[in-house]
């Protein structure tokens, strides 16, 4: 039986002999390296690595490795994370009416596609409930026009905790997260339309087709106190032309939003995404 793999990130000041330093570690501790990226940022003189490898040996001892990596990482002024093939995450989805993204993430987690559970569906809308229903999900719905916002996102960061939650995807949430949820918990994915910040507000695909745009898109990001501006981990783009209607840019940008989505978490569980200085390097 394969052990699961182990993936090795780290980010620390650039220079000579990195790539040496990490693989030799790897390679006297038995290891057998199955993938191994690096890139270095000239301008913020950082240097990247991912590395995903086997251990030849009968048991991991993952606290073992994690110690001798952290006295690598010590070395090299380096920050890391180590994760391993086998984790499964718990993820929060929150939702509003579209009910698009949510369905297509239910059903690449039930295919195999996105190797994660999601246990808690959260809603400010009752709408969607019999979709969560249809795949084993507890619905909470929370009547954010009649409640505060501090209080419903108190009751919400409980049940983060309550289902051990590890990440939260916004699959057209249509609600602010105020800086405090945030400050208390930031693992969040984001996707929107990409006519921002052309378009602002509501009916973005009627203006933009007024004005006769020829490409729309959809943005998955990390989530900032900055609204909409966090670091990009996915952009997807299709053409439209002047034989299409509003209906069909909607149905384009629905299309093009889950895609995003689903590829921005898909990277973000493979741990595929470094995060530094405000924007992010993605390794395919």
């Amino acid at each position: 039986m394969e052990h699961p793999s182990i993936i090795f990130k780290i980010v620390c000041p650039d220079r000579p002999g990195l790539v040496s330093k990490l693989t030799s570690w790897i390679s006297n501790y038995g290891g057998n390296i199955k993938h191994s990226d690096h890139h270095t940022d000239q301008d913020a003189g950082l240097f990247l690595s991912r590395i995903e490898w086997n251990s030849i040996h009968t048991t991991i001892n993952r606290k073992d490795i994690y110690d001798k990596f952290q006295k690598i990482a010590v070395d090299i002024n380096g920050k890391f994370n180590i994760n391993y093939s086998d984790e499964i995450p718990n993820v929060a989805i929150f939702v509003s009416k579209q009910n698009h993204c949510l369905i297509d993430l239910l059903w690449r987690v039930r295919n195999g596609e996105l190797k994660m559970n999601v246990p808690l569906i959260i809603s400010n809308h009752p709408d969607l409930e019999s979709i969560a229903n249809d795949f084993n999900s507890q619905f909470v719905y929370f009547d954010t026009v009649n409640s505060s916002k501090s209080d419903v996102e108190d009751q919400i960061l409980k049940l983060i905790d309550q289902f051990d939650i590890d990440f939260v995807v916004l699959a057209k949430y249509m609600q602010i997260l105020s800086d405090s949820f945030l400050q208390k918990f930031s693992s969040i994915i984001n996707i929107h339309h990409s006519f921002l910040p052309a378009f602002k507000g509501a009916q973005p695909y009627h203006r933009a087709w007024k004005r006769g745009v020829k490409l729309i898109g959809a943005t998955a990001h990390y989530v900032t106190k900055d609204l909409d501006e966090g670091p990009i981990i996915e952009q997807c783009t299709v053409n439209v032309s002047h034989r299409d209607e509003v209906d069909d840019l909607i149905r384009k940008g629905r299309d093009i939003e889950r895609v995003a989505l689903a590829r921005a978490v898909r990277l973000h569980l493979n741990h595929q995404v470094f995060v530094y200085k405000s924007k992010t390097a993605v390794f395919d």
